[in-house]
């Protein structure tokens, strides 16, 4: 199936707060239940220690992402781990809920960080979770780019797959959103307005879900895109899927680091 990079609703820099809000926190539910990203762990921990830091930056970390899920499982086997959630729109309230959690851990960066130019001051390895295929091809160089210039490690994972079998999968999540917004944390009153009163949140849901699996570059693309950007022949690659138990799909990811 070939890539397309259509426009996400909650992308655009029209798209309401509230309801872009709204659609990460359904996300980050989602990312709770279903849980795709634990197998994924031993190799986040194997990056952290080849890059001999215990701070990572997630960046486009929408509504918290898969953190509540990881993060424990890191602090059970390293107590010293530091993870500073940033976005370009941050989620202010629930970053803010998921640092209450682990107030000596967790970091919620309130100003927007753009992912192709991270502020010097947020060195630590950078996670993608998710996120990277909201930027196209050149836009997605300049994300590893502005890594590879500042030398610290990333790791890129995607649980979304282009493929019919994952786009149908898509199918339910919008009458999922429907019946879960008054219960997903933190409540606001905002998310009920876009599911019941103008009912754009499930239309966001269904159009976004659907466009990011058509987004999700495969392994293959990815090392050509890393390929591509000057200096990555000096870090060291790990590019591919990892298995998942059945039903939940293999995990994509990219992870690299300074030799």
């Amino acid at each position: 199936m070939r890539r397309l990079h259509l426009f996400e609703i909650e992308d655009q820099t029209w798209c309401p707060a509230s309801l872009r809000d709204a659609a990460t926190d359904f996300l980050h539910l989602l990312l709770g239940l279903s849980n795709p990203y634990a197998v994924i762990v031993p190799r986040l921990q194997a990056g952290l220690a080849a890059c001999g830091t215990r701070r990572i930056v997630d960046l486009a970390a929408g509504g918290s992402g898969p953190w509540p899920r990881l993060l424990p499982r890191l602090l059970a086997d390293d107590g010293s781990i530091e993870l500073y959630l940033t976005d370009k729109f941050p989620n202010h309230r629930a970053f803010a809920a998921f640092a209450r959690r682990f107030p000596e851990r967790v970091t919620a960066v309130s100003t927007p960080v753009d992912a192709r130019a991270v502020p010097a001051g947020l060195a630590g390895f950078r996670t993608l979770f998710t996120s990277f295929h909201h930027f196209p091809p050149q836009m997605a160089r300049e994300v590893l780019a502005d890594t590879v210039r500042k030398r610290q490690g990333i790791g890129l994972f995607e649980a979304t797959k282009r493929s019919p079998a994952a786009i149908a999968s898509i199918l339910p999540a919008p009458l999922l959103a429907l019946a879960a917004a008054p219960f997903i944390p933190p409540f606001r009153w905002s998310r009920l307005f876009w599911a019941y009163v103008v009912p754009a949140l499930p239309v966001l849901i269904a159009w976004d879900g659907v466009v990011s699996c058509l987004r999700t570059y495969t392994p293959g693309e990815l090392r050509e895109l890393i390929a591509s950007v000057p200096g990555s022949d000096t870090y060291r690659w790990q590019v591919g899927e990892e298995p998942n138990p059945r039903p939940i799909p293999p995990v994509t990811y990219a992870i690299g680091h300074p030799e």
